[in-house]
């Protein structure tokens, strides 16, 4: 079994998951891996940072795909194990024109952005290693969808006492309320990518109590952050930030030095902490 610790990043063969990747290669101490549903792109992507002298490794990851996961899961445990670095930074977006009828793209944005990345926590956290760094990659969207909320559930999104099945709970309602078509009169915003990145966010603030809770002598540090309006497939050429620029903050995080004890459990913008 390898001593040498190891960094996951998510979803990381383009945008800002690939320049998560190639700044870990460059200040992590250890071994970075770049994964992606396809192999065939992934195994281009670290080619591509080969070229700049880099040296990435290469798992495939579907995060869509429970197997897929169970196989990384196994494959860290078996020859590092445990994981000092993760980074979920997989996830979808409709672009605002697209005609998908709304229920579908809820279903779909969901099941990858706040489902699928669970199922990865589910099964990767158990193997962080003390003084792990877990980073969760949100959205300011999340925000501003928190605040096109009723009352009722804010309420229940900002509650320091809110369970992971509560929010499981909620978040399938919110997929449920998209399909009988009544989600805006239960209260739900008109985004579906928002929704799925106040998921994220309160599924952080929940896995931070409870590494609190059951590993508290560990110093593991686990938060969601926003990237910002990056340049990507996802967001479009008109962003203001480079992809480069929006892996500063995940970076931050992921490097956070064994001294500290926070940022944990928060909403992390620009390197800053942002309200809840």
């Amino acid at each position: 079994m390898s001593s040498v610790p190891v960094a996951v990043v998510t979803g990381s063969n383009k945008g800002i998951g690939l320049a998560v990747v190639r700044a870990l290669c460059r200040q992590f101490p250890g071994d970075v891996y770049l994964t992606s549903r396809d192999p065939g792109r992934g195994q281009a992507a670290v080619a591509q940072l080969q070229q700049e002298g880099l040296r990435p490794l290469f798992h495939q990851l579907d995060i869509d795909d429970l197997q897929s996961i169970r196989a990384l899961r196994d494959f860290l445990r078996d020859k590092y194990g445990g994981i000092n670095v993760l980074v979920n930074n997989a996830g979808i977006a409709f672009k605002v024109d697209d005609p998908t009828p709304f229920a579908v793209q809820a279903e779909v944005t969901l099941k990858t952005n706040f489902f699928a990345t669970r199922n990865v926590c589910t099964e990767l956290l158990p193997l962080m290693k003390p003084y792990g760094r877990v980073v969760n990659v949100s959205s300011m969207v999340s925000c501003s969808a928190l605040r096109g909320c009723s009352q009722e559930l804010q309420q229940k999104f900002r509650s320091d006492t809110i369970t992971e099945e509560e929010l499981v709970q909620l978040m399938t309602k919110f997929v449920e309320d998209t399909k009988r078509g009544v989600h805006e009169k239960e209260g739900w915003p008109n985004t579906a990518y928002g929704v799925s990145k106040i998921g994220v966010t309160v599924l952080s603030r929940i896995q931070a109590r409870l590494l609190d809770e059951q590993r508290k002598g560990e110093h593991i540090l686990l938060n969601a952050c926003c990237p910002g309006w990056v340049r990507t497939d996802m967001a479009g050429p008109k962003a203001p930030k480079s992809p480069e620029e929006g892996a500063e903050t995940p970076v931050y995080l992921a490097l956070l030095p064994s001294s500290a004890d926070a940022p944990h459990g928060q909403f992390v913008s620009d390197k800053t902490v942002k309200p809840w």
